[in-house]
Order: structure tokens, then sequence, then C-alpha cells
């Protein structure tokens, strides 16, 4: 039976032999790292084929010893919710890695730090007990504090500290959460499916209350309003590579731990979906707002990600099929596009020194590689029909209206402010006269065309062809469904 272990542990151990070769050795440890994930990415899309998207059953279940006193049952495990983030993960850093290959200062400790840092993340989306879950949660605190830190912008400290506080604060509101909900069920285990199972003999009141506090410490990767202070920083200050990793693979570890959240504690998460509908509105207008001020690209990225995982907050609230199915394919396709972002405003950064649109114009005459990859991933990223966005967008908006009617109209605010900005960044950067300054800017080289290839392939396929990876989470959202209904 194909194991997971095959897909989590080739980081890991690509970490432990780069930190053996010698610094001198860059070619060496860039080839060892790069063949290390591509190995967890090769593995993760072997399982496809294999998996049964007629069940919502846990598949290719391995066990994975952990401490005998908190979990001696742990297990790594995948379905139709965390076997898409797997996939994703691998592909995101994989090309992160790649386009990484320009890193100069201190390379060995940086591709080590990236490669563990994706062990951290697999283990989060494959592990199927609540301890092991934190403590793969915490685990990648450690790699991005360093990635920020060390390769950072001027503020790199600033942007570090902050982002290290505000997941430090929230994380200590899940643990006391979960060990409180670990005292209150019987048999006092860790396991997801029978905490799932056993939790359901809580009042309401005490899963509301556990919910808010396990909620504390999702909400803050995710990031949503008004715990998003440490996104602006953390996302611009840090190389694209990094931020790539922030906004297509981070911020869907708090939205996959609130659908994980949300099946565990069915009565708190029904109560509480109003207040979760809210702050997704909030998070999908007044990102988009703050997005639209900026002439910063990166800046403009890094709140229009706050805008989108929105529509994976309005989408869980919604607690019915097409909510869900549109908030586990949001996870998916902005994770693609996002990182593509940051991928080709980071490759436009080194070449211009800046990335403020208002010193930009006519370059797609110019630089015509640029202009296609960028104008893909705007134009999917702000869920143009035919593009990936528009397909999980959709079904969000379809599942929240079931609910709250009217009121998912709001929602439509953002999309048009999304479509303002991102319309408004293609005409600054590539049409109108030519600035002289950049009348020999280079175009794409075939490394980061290699890079940014399969993010706009997966644009343009999930977008004209959705049906496959529907298929992958189908099962399990509709019995997550009916946790709620019945």
């Amino acid at each position: 039976m194909p194991s997971l272990l095959l897909i989590i542990f080739p980081p890991l151990l690509g970490a432990a032999l780069v930190i053996l070769i010698p610094q001198r050795n860059v070619r060496l440890i860039r080839g060892v790292a790069l063949a290390h994930a591509a190995l967890a990415f090769v593995a993760s899309f072997c399982l496809v084929p294999f998996f049964d998207r007629t069940t919502s059953a846990l598949q290719f279940v391995t066990p994975f010893p952990w401490s005998p006193d908190a979990d001696g049952a742990a297990a790594l495990g995948v379905d139709g919710i965390s076997f898409p983030m797997v996939l994703l993960t691998t592909l995101v850093m994989l090309v992160a890695l790649v386009a990484s290959l320009h890193v100069r200062h201190r390379v060995k400790a940086y591709f080590a730090w990236l490669l563990l840092l994706e062990f951290a993340v697999l283990g989060v989306f494959t592990c199927l007990s609540w301890s092991l879950f934190y403590v793969f949660w915490e685990l990648t605190l450690v790699p991005l504090f360093f990635l920020v830190s060390v390769w950072g912008g001027k503020e790199r400290s600033a942007a570090s500290m902050s982002f290290f506080l505000y997941t430090l604060a929230g994380s200590v509101f899940m643990l006391v959460a979960m060990l409180a909900l670990h005292l209150a069920l019987p048999g006092h285990g860790y396991g997801m499916v029978e905490m799932a199972s056993a939790s359901a003999g809580l009042g309401r009141a005490t899963q509301v209350l556990l919910f808010l506090g396990l909620f504390a410490g999702l909400a803050v990767k995710i990031p949503v309003f008004p715990l998003h202070g440490w996104l602006p920083l953390a996302y611009v200050e840090s190389k694209p590579a990094v931020s790539m990793v922030f906004s297509a693979v981070l911020a869907k570890m708090g939205a996959y731990g609130l659908l994980r959240l949300s099946a565990l504690l069915p009565a708190g998460a029904a109560s509480l979906a109003p207040l979760l509908f809210l702050l997704g509105l909030v998070n999908i207008v007044y990102g988009a707002l703050l997005a639209f001020r900026q002439s910063d690209l990166k800046t403009m990225v890094a709140y229009g990600s706050m805008s989108h995982m929105g529509f994976v907050l309005i989408g869980v609230a919604s607690l019915n099929g097409a909510g869900l199915t549109g908030a586990t394919m949001q996870m998916c396709t902005h994770g693609i596009s996002s990182a593509a972002l940051f991928l080709l405003v980071g490759a436009l950064e080194r070449r211009a020194g800046t990335r403020d649109v208002r010193h930009f114009g006519g370059l797609a005459a110019v630089t015509p590689r640029l202009f296609v990859a960028l104008s893909v991933a705007l134009l999917g990223s702000m869920g143009l029909p035919g593009l990936a966005g528009f397909v999980s967008e959709l079904s969000t908006l379809v599942g929240t209206f079931q609910r709250y009617e009217y009121l998912a109209g709001i929602a439509t605010l953002g999309v048009l402010v999304t479509a303002g900005y991102s319309l408004r960044a293609l005409g600054r950067l590539f049409f109108g006269p030519l600035n002289p300054r950049w009348k020999d800017l280079k175009d794409l080289e075939p490394r980061e065309l290699l890079a940014a290839a399969p993010l706009g392939l997966l644009i343009v396929a999930l977008g004209m062809a959705p049906r496959a990876a529907l298929d992958l989470v189908a099962a399990t959202v509709s019995h997550m469904a009916t946790l709620f209904h019945g």
C-alpha cells in the first residue's frame, strides 16, 4: 500500500543532508534540496490514481509512533480535504525551491529551513492526532522565524517578531482549549476521529467555548480580521519564495484547521456560523479595499490574499455542501494563484529594483512572457470565468446564498474591487507608453518559466476542467455537511 511516509520524510531527510554538506558546495546543496522536494512532489502525485473518490473514509493510513503517554495511536492519513492540501504543498514548496536558486546568502541554512518547513506543513495536513497537529503547527514557527529574520528585507526583524508573537499568542489559546477538550472527553485521547465521536456528548455552550479557543490560534494564520496585523510586514519583507509559502501554504493551514475544527465541534460551529460569516465578509471587503489602495505590487497581493481567504470563512460558515466545496476549492485555487503572483512580482523586482506600479508602463512589448504569466495569475486570482478562481468563488457564493440569502451579495463587492485593482495593475504595468527606463528590461528566464509554468497551467486547467479536483473533495465534503444537517 502507498505510504504517506514517502511524502513527509524526504524533506526532513533532505534538510539533514543539506546541513552535513560543506557551505562552499553551493551547487550540491541546491541539488540535494531540489531532489528531496521533487521526491515528495512525485510521491504525492503518484497517490492520485489510488485515491478513492467515492468514500469519505481516511485513506493511506500509516502508523506514526508518537508519545505513548500522549497518544499511542497516532497515525498519518488523508481524506478529500487534506489530500488536495498535500498536493498543493509539495508543488508550491518545489516551485519555491526552484525560485530560490538565485539566493547567495547563507545558502545551506536557507535551503535546510525551507525543507524543514515543508516537513512540518505536511505533518499538519496528514496527522490524525490533535497532539501531533499541535506539534507540527508549532514546528512551522521556527523555520519561518529564521527565513524572515535572516533573509528578509530592511524591516525583517520587526516582521519576524510580529509574526512570531501573533502566532505564539494564538497558539496559547489553542493549547489551552485543546487540553480542556482532551480532559472533557471520556478516554482522554487525542485522535481526531475518536475525539470527533466523543465530542457529540458535549453541551452546546461547552462546544462554543472550546471552538472559540481553538479558532483563536487558527485565525492568526488565515489571517482573520482583526488578527492580521502581522501580515503586511511578514509577506512584504520576506523573500518571494517565502512569501509564496506564507500565502499559498501557511494561510491554508489555518483554513484546514478550521474545517477540522468544525467537524470536531459541529454544535459550536453551527452556533458561531454567523460570526464566521461576518468575519469572512469583513476579510473580503476590507482586504480588497486595502489592496486597492496599494501601489506596491507585493503589498497589493498580500492584502488580496487576506481578502481571498475571507471566501474560505464564508464557505465554512454556510455549513452546506456547496459552501464547503467552495471553501476547500478556494484553498487550492488561491494557493496556486497567490504563489504565482508572489513568484512573478519577485522576478520583476529583481530586474527593476522596484515594485511600484506607477513607475512602469508598456512592458507588454518588452517582456511578453512576463506579461502572459502575470496576466494569467491576476485574472485567475480575480475569478475570471474559465480560470481557477471562478469555480471556487462561485461555489462559495452559491452556498452562502442558500444559508444567508441576500447578505451573501456583500461578498461580491470584494470581487468587484479585486477585479478593479487587478486590471489596474495590468494596465499600469503592461500598457500605455513605454517608460524609457525599462526598454532593456529582461524577460523571464528559463528557470523562472520552469517555476511559473505548472502554476499557470493549473490556473487554466482548474478553470476549464474543474471536475477532477471537485471529485477529490466531493465525498468528504458531503459527509461533513451531514454533520450539520443530518
